[in-house]
């Protein structure tokens, strides 16, 4: 991609009613635009990252043996009735009457419509396990919108839903999850922590994955020696014990939540009436266990907690570009001859080839951005037939020959 032809153009200032790291660096880099509080739009920069995020998603949910799926945004008030959540949800769920007066709303998650959907294909304990996912639009009447991507009114969800004949069967399949939350976060660059927390709407108890950073609306209190933590908000001497921790082995912290995981049991299945019928014939409502991680949240926290003075540092999995070739004053034939090369190498390169920029513009916007390598090449370099190599997250820059650029890459 070509700097010259990208829809969006950086900022040196960010909107002064935003201030989140996350907001700042990802409205002034062109990744996102605000619509309203709560409400971003990903620009292409920023869809580049999103994407990647949702294929390491995809990838791990897929390896777990989920299908994935696409349900409707739009939800039945019938169906939320059975569960009591059509009012106890009142306070989160954005809910309206149509011209004929009859209620809608829009899923802020969907443990309801999936379990309806759920009773025209599970009859049997032949038909289970089975696990089904989906990347999907959602909407939350959040009087709290603010942070950035952190927290928001519209935003984007990776839902999973799993369905089992016993708890012992669902708590396999649970562990299971866990573990491939725990390579999703790793894979983009911040390793979460496993937090043993509230369910909240959902059930008793959950488990959250928390980053530690300032911005952190949540305290948890972690084991740093078992790479666990407890939420603040069932911080009690009784879950301590359930856990076998003391309280002088645990550090507090502030943390985002990226991920959750809740075990559901029949709730769903009693109230909606998904039942299965087992080897002897006798009908047993199905167990059920929940999965949820916001690939938005994800991208505005590893902002959050990699980024400096100058911009947003992206780890490698899930940079826009993998390089950021900037041609200075007199060498633009040898950057487009190096920008096409690497190209037809399979190397993504944001190239900048703009001519009504200086070479300190184009080195803060390189910063800006954050992609992982940024090349130089110049009258300077060109003279020792080589180009500037400097990693992103790193002060010093090395020449690299210039016939071994895509090597060193």
């Amino acid at each position: 991609m070509k700097f010259s032809n990208l829809f969006t153009k950086t900022l040196k200032d960010a909107p002064t009613e935003e201030t989140a790291v996350n907001a700042q660096l990802l409205i002034r880099g062109g990744f996102i635009s605000k619509v309203m509080a709560g409400v971003y739009e990903y620009m292409p920069l920023g869809l580049r990252v999103l994407n990647k995020i949702n294929s390491i998603i995809r990838e791990e949910m897929n390896a777990t043996g989920a299908q994935e799926l696409f349900m409707s945004v739009f939800q039945n008030k019938e169906v939320w009735a059975k569960t009591g959540r059509w009012e106890s949800a009142k306070e989160v769920m954005y809910q309206f009457k149509d011209e004929g007066g009859k209620d809608y709303g829009l899923g802020f998650t969907h443990e309801e419509p999936l379990t309806a959907a759920a009773r025209h294909f599970i009859n049997s304990y032949k038909d289970l396990p089975k696990a089904v996912y989906q990347i999907q639009t959602k909407f939350r009447n959040e009087a709290r919108a603010k942070s950035g991507l952190l927290r928001g009114r519209e935003f984007l969800m990776k839902d999973l839903y799993s369905f089992h004949v016993t708890e012992a069967d669902l708590e396999s399949y649970y562990e299971k999850v866990a573990q491939a939350y725990l390579r999703i976060f790793s894979r983009a660059g911040v390793p979460a922590i496993r937090t043993f927390a509230s369910g909240g709407l959902f059930s008793k108890y959950s488990d959250e994955f928390q980053v530690v950073a300032p911005i952190g609306e949540d305290v948890v209190y972690v084991n740093e020696k078992e790479n666990r933590a407890v939420n603040k908000e069932v911080y009690t001497d009784a879950v301590l014990a359930d856990l076998g921790w003391k309280k002088d082995a645990l550090v507090e912290k502030p943390a985002i939540e990226v991920g959750n995981i809740f075990k559901l049991g029949t709730r769903f299945s009693d109230a909606l009436g998904l039942l299965y019928t087992n080897e002897a014939g006798a009908q047993h409502p199905v167990v059920m266990a929940s999965y949820g991680i916001g690939p938005g949240r994800l991208m505005g926290t590893i902002v959050e907690v990699s980024s400096d003075e100058r911009g947003i540092i992206w780890p490698e999995a899930i940079a826009p570009f993998k390089v950021h070739l900037i041609a200075l004053e007199g060498v633009d034939d040898e950057g487009e001859k190096i920008y096409n090369e690497l190209v037809e190498e399979h190397f993504e390169v944001l190239y900048d080839n703009r001519q009504d920029k200086t070479a300190g513009e184009k080195f803060a916007d390189a910063d800006l951005i954050g992609c992982p390598i940024r090349l130089v090449v110049s009258k300077k370099t060109l003279e020792k037939d080589s180009i500037e190599l400097k990693r992103r997250n790193e002060k010093e820059s090395t020449l690299v020959p210039r016939s071994d650029v895509a090597r060193a890459l």
